[in-house]
């Protein structure tokens, strides 16, 4: 004798012809898995299911890190890309004090900052006409502050590039912005033999934009076509 199927023989003709819609929906598939669990009783324990369970589980967590890497991939490209931009306009002025507008201006915007300073150490004052019309941008410092601001107290080796959060920024860099920033990327610069060292201070009103976590290729190489090309200005 024969039974008559459960389910409308349309769909069941559909099933029969592709088995492939079930087994490629997981959601169909657990409730199989259920079914078949309840028909087997609870003193029974089915190995194969749980074996099922436990790649399902391991799937899930390779998506989730495969979708961590192709985003950090992409924030990676993002970055260069957006480093690169700013490397060409940084290269575009002629003239010392066009170069410098553009670093706290279109510069500081392509990199998306809040703020862009230059800290050159000099044994003159800030009195100098030309750092006064570039305030915005240039800072003029003793001896010796590079040094003090990286370390900022503290007995530690210092890198090209420092990144850390802040509850305020230093005033003697920011100015007036000071009490906005709250992360900030300081690299700091050679300008060669015989010359005092200097620094590049980015800083950002998002506490989360530079933290001592991230990498630091790109400002490290920013960083380096900067001091070049300061080099040049200054020779």
């Amino acid at each position: 004798m024969s039974t008559k199927p459960g389910m409308d023989s349309a769909l069941r003709d559909k099933i029969i012809a592709q088995p492939d819609v079930i087994l490629e929906d997981r959601d169909l598939m657990r409730a199989l898995i259920a079914a078949n669990e309840r028909m087997m009783g609870a003193n029974i324990v089915d190995l194969r299911g749980i074996a099922m369970e436990r790649l399902e589980a391991r799937l899930d967590r390779l998506e989730d890190t495969h979708r961590s890497v192709i985003a950090a991939a992409y924030d990676n490209l993002a970055g260069t890309n957006q480093v690169h931009r700013a490397i060409l306009r940084m290269l575009d002025p002629m003239e010392f004090e066009v170069f410098l507008r553009d670093l706290g201006g279109p510069v500081a915007e392509i990199l998306r900052v809040d703020s862009i300073r230059l800290v050159l150490e000099s044994v003159q004052n800030d009195q100098d006409p030309v750092v006064q019309r570039l305030g915005d941008v240039l800072r003029v410092a003793q001896p010796g502050f590079v040094a003090d601001y990286l370390s900022a107290g503290r007995d530690a080796p210092q890198r090209q590039v420092t990144l850390r959060q802040m509850q305020e920024g230093s005033p003697a860099i920011y100015g007036d912005k000071a009490g906005w920033i709250r992360s900030e990327a300081c690299l700091k610069l050679d300008f060669g033999a015989g010359r005092l060292p200097g620094m590049l201070v980015m800083g950002s009103e998002d506490p989360h934009q530079f933290n001592p976590s991230q990498g630091t290729d790109l400002l490290a190489f920013f960083a380096g076509v900067f001091e070049r090309s300061m080099r040049r200005w200054l020779s």
